[in-house]
């Protein structure tokens, strides 16, 4: 059956075959998002191994989201030109050979090469997994498969470090990548036998070079300034200023273009839409905010309260257990339910988890660690799915992947804005709260009298006894900077309410979303 703009409509997938393509689709979600993770804890083993600084290992790190940022926001244009299965595909079996080219790396200009090169073919993996399953399954399912889909892209994050680190300390480095192989080729071999006969039409499209380079100059600025911005003093430095300034003036340029040509690169006019303007922002700065503290959490419980890489995993990881168990019952009800009370219960949630962590202090043990993390499960639960729902209602299937990929181009921008963010406002609350706690350590104090006579009776010398109280002053501006960010957090959070409630979905059942062919 033909739709809008020659678009071939086929029926859902029904018994097994629904089942495997779940499967199959959302394997190579979770390989794409965890290698975004994965190798964040294995740096300083790959920076030793091929003989650089940890700074420079960073590379392997930004190479990958600058590339995946280029691409992701192309796979509208991409999917009209060669096909939505055949890219789909192209991009799981690409992905594969650029990890096995990442394992095989022997010095660092490689790895940066192979890593640059997997996270532009990973581009299209992730919105088109949304697209072809969202197919897959009836209207009246859409939320099921959407809770299918976002188990896996929320849990893949966290658990990317946990198996990061058992990777690098159990067997070694390259591993990171080649576990890719297995599950990218068992991946593509199953997508391929059930979707091949589903392709979408292919239209010869131009191809927007203009559009193409503003993209690229923009969003490789962007990201470089992001990622370089801490180590550099941010806007004190030169090259953080010029990189701002061709940012913000390629981006001008790029919006412009990309309104007026014909055939544009991102359809931008997508953005015309209330409900996927308001549900793109609701997302992005949610998510912004979640990965931010994603990474500042495991930070402060490896840098100032003595835990493992391994040990800190363990505290994250259960995040995805109470998800796993409610993202289901999401998804079967969120055609029945109003979405965004849905998102304005996760919001809630999510600001109470950040508040009980904004109390915490440099004697929480575990147990008082790990309660908010499972609690957090339940907003992951409520928050992806409905969002996902509400930003992609009133579209038709010709225009999913285009929006699925804008809509994830925005939200990754967002993490890795979140990410710099919160490590640069970490150290400068840090530095402030140091100031002030080095004013009252003084020889006047009857603490810092105490302090000192008790460790100077332990054996340490006067300057090692400075060192000591210069340490606890550390851990304890470190940790009052963190609680400070989970405080502004949560309140943030309660903040984004009512921009979910400026949207208008449209139910995903009885058809709504072919009636809705206008705002």
């Amino acid at each position: 059956m033909a739709g809008p703009s020659g678009h071939v409509a086929h029926p859902p997938l029904e018994g097994a075959a629904r089942t495997w393509g779940t499967i199959a689709l959302s394997a190579a979600t979770f390989m794409n998002v965890l290698d975004t993770s994965i190798a964040n804890v294995s740096l300083p083993a790959i920076a030793g191994d091929l003989g650089v600084s940890p700074n420079q290992g960073t590379w392997v790190i930004t190479s990958f989201a600058v590339a995946n940022a280029i691409a992701v926001p192309l796979t509208g244009w991409l999917s009209q030109r060669f096909g939505q299965v055949r890219l789909f595909i192209a991009s799981v079996l690409m992905f594969v050979a650029a990890s096995w080219l990442c394992g095989l790396a022997i010095n660092m200009p490689m790895l940066i090469a192979f890593r640059a090169l997997q996270g532009f073919v990973a581009g299209p993996m992730i919105p088109l997994s949304q697209t072809l399953l969202l197919a897959s399954y009836p209207r009246a399912m859409a939320g099921l498969a959407m809770a299918m889909w976002a188990m896996t892209t929320l849990i893949a994050p966290v658990m990317g470090p946990l198996l990061g680190g058992w990777i690098t300390d159990n067997i070694s480095w390259p591993w990171i990548f080649f576990i890719n192989i297995p599950v990218g080729l068992l991946a593509a071999s199953a997508a391929w036998g059930i979707y091949h006969k589903r392709e979408s039409v292919v239209h010869k499209l131009p191809i927007d070079g203009v559009g193409l380079g503003l993209l690229v100059t923009w969003i490789a600025a962007l990201q470089m300034m992001l990622d370089l911005g801490k180590e550099n003093d941010w806007f004190h430095s030169p090259l953080i200023v010029t990189l701002a300034i061709v940012a913000v003036v390629g981006f001008a340029f790029f919006l412009v273009w990309e309104l007026t040509d014909e055939h544009p690169v991102v359809d931008l006019r997508l953005f015309a839409r209330r409900n996927f303007w308001s549900g793109t922002l609701a997302v992005s700065v949610a998510y912004g905010l979640f990965f931010g503290n994603v990474v500042l959490l495991p930070l402060w419980l490896q840098q100032f309260m003595g835990y493992t890489a391994t040990d800190a995993g363990m505290v994250m990881a259960p995040v995805g257990l109470l998800a796993m168990v409610l993202s289901p019952v999401v998804g079967r009800t969120v055609a029945k339910v109003d979405p965004r009370k849905y998102v304005t219960f996760a919001f809630i949630v999510f600001a109470l988890v950040l508040w009980m962590r904004s109390h915490f202090n440099t004697s929480a043990d575990f147990r008082t660690i790990l309660i908010p993390t499972v609690v957090q499960g339940v907003a992951m639960a409520f928050f992806f799915i409905p969002l996902s729902t509400i930003t992609l209602s009133g579209l038709g299937p010709e225009r999913m992947a285009a929006a699925s990929g804008l809509t994830n181009f925005v939200r990754i921008t967002a993490g890795a804005v979140g990410t710099s963010l919160f490590t640069t406002l970490w150290e400068n609350r840090a530095a402030l709260h140091h100031a002030q706690l080095a004013e009252a350590v003084n020889p006047g104090s009857p603490a810092t009298q105490s302090a000192i006579a008790g460790l100077s009776a332990s054996g340490l010398a006067p300057d090692q006894v400075m060192a000591q109280i210069n340490r606890l002053a550390d851990q304890q501006s470190f940790t009052m900077a963190a609680t400070d960010l989970f405080w502004l957090s949560a309140a943030l959070f309660l903040l984004l309410i009512p921009l979910v409630w400026l949207s208008r979905p449209q139910r995903m059942g009885a058809g709504a979303a072919d009636a809705a062919g206008a705002h």
